[in-house]
């Protein structure tokens, strides 16, 4: 029997084009596949909401903002007081933050990942304990933790935002070892994900933050 996953991408991509917003698939362990409007954990998106230039909207973090949205639309976002106060602690861009929060856990300070990371922006315990976070369970101890190491790790790629999203990912050494981003599905997902909210969100295009 033929798969349904082509049927079913060729009936969300034959919907007119305003009538689309972002859908995510999943195929089940017995052939079954589940979709959803909303970012789930193990998801793919298959289909993007239209972009500014058709006058969609794309909801980040489910405010529903426009997408092409400047950095000082981030302080409409959830959490908006602790991810300021973390990137000025930093000195990052608070849209980068967001766009890594939105990525790792959309917002759910209670995310677990099947590996162990914890919260907003999902800490492996290891990293937590070396980044000074007492509760990585709790937003604010969280966000600045992850803030602190996202900061190291664009130090060390020389303020390279793919290379240091990518790290945050797959870890800095897989990143030094490549020379760039991993060779690891889940990353090679991941970066483009989080470089696609951080610049509707008013991230500077060319991949560096000063």
């Amino acid at each position: 029997m033929p798969s349904p996953v082509p049927l079913l991408l060729a009936a969300c991509l034959a919907l007119p084009l305003a009538a689309h917003a972002d859908v995510y698939m999943k195929v089940e362990p017995d052939g079954s596949v589940t979709l959803t409007d909303e970012p789930r954990r193990g998801f793919e998106r298959i289909v993007a909401s239209p972009g500014p230039a058709s006058g969609g909207l794309s909801p980040i973090g489910g405010t529903g903002m426009p997408a092409a949205a400047n950095a000082a639309d981030t302080g409409s976002l959830p959490y908006a007081p602790l991810v300021a106060a973390a990137a000025a602690e930093h000195d990052l861009p608070e849209a980068l933050l967001h766009a890594v929060i939105r990525t790792e856990s959309n917002y759910d300070p209670g995310a677990v990942s099947p590996k162990g990371a914890v919260g907003l922006m999902q800490l492996m315990p290891d990293t937590a304990r070396e980044m000074g976070v007492a509760d990585a369970r709790d937003p604010a101890d969280n966000i600045r933790g992850g803030a602190r190491y996202l900061k190291l790790l664009l130090e060390r790629f020389g303020n390279d935002v793919g290379m240091a999203v990518a790290a945050y990912n797959a870890g800095p050494g897989a990143v030094a070892r490549s020379g760039g981003t991993p060779p690891f599905a889940e990353t090679r997902r991941y970066v483009p994900r989080v470089i696609e909210h951080f610049e509707r969100l008013g991230g500077r295009r060319g991949g560096r933050v000063s």
